[in-house]
C-alpha cells in the first residue's frame, strides 16, 4: 500500500519561503512521475511542479517554486520562495506510475497516489 503524507505547510507573510515535504511510503515507481497540485478557493486543483522527463512548473509559480526528489528518503520537496498571497491554497503530492507529459501531466486524474493535503496561506 502506497502512503503519501504532506508537511511543512503554514501561515507566512507575502515574500516568505515554505518548503513542504512528501514522505512516500510503499512500493511506487522511481520511473514516474511526482508531482504537487494545488486547490485554492474558487478554484479546481492545478497542477503546480512535477518531476517527469525533466521538471515542469505552473508559469505563475515560475523562477519562484523548485520541485526536488530525495530517492534516499523516499521524498518529494516542493520550495517555495517569495510567496504571494494567491499561492494559499492545500497543497497535495501526488504520484504516477507511469512518465508523463504535456495534458496528461498536468491532469489530476492521471496521477495514482496522493496525500491528503497541507494548507499553505499567505497574507497580504
Amino acid at each position: 500500500q502506497v502512503q503519501l503524507v504532506e508537511s511543512g505547510g503554514g501561515l507566512v507573510q507575502a515574500g516568505g519561503s515554505l518548503r513542504l515535504s512528501c514522505k512516500v511510503s510503499g512500493r511506487t515507481s522511481k520511473n514516474g512521475t511526482q508531482g504537487w497540485f494545488r486547490k485554492a478557493p474558487e478554484k479546481e486543483r492545478e497542477i503546480v511542479a512535477a518531476i517527469s522527463w525533466s521538471e515542469y512548473y505552473t508559469d505563475s509559480v515560475k523562477g519562484r517554486f523548485t520541485i526536488s526528489r530525495d530517492n534516499a528518503q523516499n521524498t518529494v520537496l516542493l520550495q517555495m520562495n517569495n510567496l504571494e498571497p494567491e499561492d494559499t491554497a492545500i497543497y497535495y503530492c501526488a504520484v504516477s506510475r507511469t512518465k508523463l507529459t504535456g495534458t496528461l501531466l498536468m491532469t489530476p486524474r492521471s496521477y495514482d497516489f496522493w496525500g491528503q493535503g497541507t494548507q499553505v496561506t499567505v497574507s497580504s
